[in-house]
């Protein structure tokens, strides 16, 4: 077997993919082919891209991260290649991100980059206006694509760097492991649509409406909600978001885990939901991360 596929220590729920430096070598000379540039310029070059992971994988990983993250039962897979050799630079990992990502779906167009993926720093210092990169906030269990038109079905994560980093664990709830996903995704309230804005920082110009519960096709609860993007028509509404954020950041179901650089979260957005604890406070703190999001392909 090429890659080794096992359920994460923290959860079944999660499918823990390992990929061993003598296959990622194999990645190098395909990867060589397309330039960062190419790649953000020219979209049907992801596409060969992608093809070369899936060649290389024998088709296993396609069908292991399709299987896993449209499955309500899992849904969540973190990829761990070993990348301790600096050969795989952090072009290698945006290389490897955009060829998983797109052998799931398509990415939407991130508006904060103007690109099909974002990349951003969280440091010791901070002027931003989200929660994003706030390096000392609890950045509070969300879903993401909240703000914008697009489908937003499913969501990669990438670490790229670490430096000086202490504390700052991935935290994540399955929606069904919530103790309270009943009481909330039943309350008529949580069925109303809601005003979804965002900061200037993502570029959007526009507002959406949109509940923060619906059912999929199986009549099962899913969550459209940030805590920070929300924006309340009257009191019945603005009780509602405070006792979801309280009830969600109380759960004692969540699950906190470290995620080591050049590892991917990999997760349905619909009932998954994620965030991260504070880091410890350091001046020479230093953290990278690459995100894309997107639709899974009809079939």
């Amino acid at each position: 077997m090429k890659i080794e596929i096992s359920n994460h220590p923290t959860s079944k729920r999660i499918k823990l993919i390992k990929i061993k430096e003598q296959e990622l070598d194999k990645l190098i000379f395909p990867f060589n082919k397309h330039t960062i540039q190419s790649l953000e310029y020219k979209p049907f070059s992801r596409f060969s891209l992608a093809k070369s992971v899936d060649d290389v994988f024998s088709v296993e990983l396609s069908k292991v991260l399709n299987t896993t993250l449209k499955d309500r039962n899992t849904g969540t897979v973190i990829i761990e290649p070993d990348i301790k050799n600096s050969k795989f630079d952090k072009d290698f990992l945006v290389k490897l991100s955009t060829g998983l990502a797109y052998l799931v779906g398509l990415p939407n167009f991130d508006s904060m980059t103007d690109k099909y993926y974002a990349r951003f720093h969280v440091k010791h210092s901070d002027s931003s206006d989200s929660y994003l990169r706030k390096a000392y906030t609890n950045m509070d269990l969300h879903t993401d694509g909240t703000y914008v038109k697009e489908k937003t079905d499913w969501l990669l994560m990438t670490k790229m760097e670490e430096i000086n980093v202490k504390g700052g664990e991935s935290v994540l709830l399955h929606l069904d492991d919530w103790e309270h996903c009943n009481e909330f995704s039943s309350n008529p309230v949580g069925k109303q649509n809601f005003v979804w804005g965002s900061p200037k920082s993502k570029n959007v110009d526009y507002k959406v409406e949109h509940p923060v519960f619906s059912n999929d096709k199986n009549g099962k609860p899913i969550i459209s909600y940030i805590d920070q993007f929300p924006e309340p028509k009257n009191m019945e509404q603005g009780l509602f978001l405070q006792k979801l954020s309280d009830a969600l950041e109380e759960s004692k179901n969540k699950l906190s885990l470290p995620v080591k650089p050049g590892s991917t979260i990999f997760s349905n957005n619909y009932f998954w939901l994620h965030g991260r604890k504070p880091f410890k406070k350091d001046v020479n703190l230093s953290r990278e991360l690459l995100r894309i999001r997107g639709s899974f392909f009809p079939n």
